[in-house]
């Protein structure tokens, strides 16, 4: 079973995510978690962008937050909301939001 995981917030601790199976992991960052994809925290980028192989982020909320699809991390695809659906329905069996 492949999970796909929303995370909405900019909190610096995974520790749901940790206990997953990683290789069955999606994370898909919408809101305020496009951040993880962004910022990096004393030259650190998030520890979140190592808990999946597969990582996501919504364009129009980074790109509603200031911030350009360029300035994501390399290890985080960016697709718009008809990008998501697809994701969503061919990527993954099950949601959860985090």
């Amino acid at each position: 079973m492949k999970l796909a995981v929303f995370v909405s917030d900019l909190t610096l601790t995974n520790d749901i995510l940790s206990r997953l199976k990683k290789d069955n992991l999606g994370i898909i960052l919408v809101q305020n978690g496009v951040y993880h994809a962004t910022n990096k925290v004393d030259g650190k980028t998030s520890a979140l962008l190592d808990q999946a192989p597969k990582i996501y982020a919504l364009s129009e909320d980074i790109q509603i937050r200031g911030m350009k699809d360029s300035d994501v991390d390399s290890r985080v695809k960016v697709v718009d909301y008809g990008g998501l659906v697809d994701v969503i329905f061919n990527e993954f069996d099950k949601l959860a939001w985090f």
